[in-house]
């Protein structure tokens, strides 16, 4: 009897490493069936996409709850790295002002995926889905899990028609844009 479990054990391990094998991988398929691959812009000239942007709408997030007037500011510095200044108005225009600084590096040849750092060591995935290549004038940023999105632009305010594209092309990659909240923004301001 001792040897019928001896030699049982060997396939019992086998049968739940199978049986372990093969949840991670349905876990695998599905999580990617949930979350097809996310694809970026071809190209981004980071030399073009420094400066001031915008937040024209968001999805809702916790580090940015009550945010208004909310821009981002992105600097090259020497090593290649993205200097980045992101700034909060909590109550209007003239409420106190919260900033958060970051380093971003691109992980890949095009520069459209960025991971950024706020303090160390963890970092977050900084995606370019869409951008005004002739001008480098509005913007669509996310992350695969779908549960960051941003529309940036140049100027406090985005025409009407290329948000309505944005969002749209958001929509058709799976992100939740029904709960978008889009970002108050002063009415006169000039970049």
């Amino acid at each position: 009897m001792a040897n019928l479990l001896k030699r049982r054990r060997p396939t019992l391990f086998t049968a739940i490493a199978a049986t372990v094998a093969t949840g991670v991988a349905a876990y695998a398929y599905a999580k990617r069936k949930m979350h097809p691959e996310l694809p970026t812009v071809a190209h981004v000239d980071l030399h073009k996409y420094k400066g001031l942007w915008y937040e024209v709408a968001r999805l809702p997030a916790r580090f940015e709850k009550g945010c208004q007037h909310v821009t981002a500011e992105y600097k090259l510095r020497p090593d290649g790295k993205v200097q980045v200044l992101n700034t909060c108005h909590k109550e209007g225009l003239n409420g106190p002002v919260e900033t958060a600084t970051a380093i971003a590096r691109s992980v890949d040849a095009s520069n459209s995926k960025l991971k950024v750092q706020f303090f160390w060591p963890f970092e977050g995935d900084y995606w370019i889905l869409d951008l005004d290549h002739a001008d480098y004038q509005y913007a669509l940023v996310g992350e695969p899990s779908r549960k960051n999105l941003w529309i940036l632009s140049r100027m406090p305010h985005l025409e009407r028609s290329i948000r309505d594209r944005l969002i749209a092309h958001a929509r058709d990659l799976g992100f939740p844009v029904d709960n978008l909240i889009y970002t108050p923004q002063p009415m006169n301001e000039k970049p």
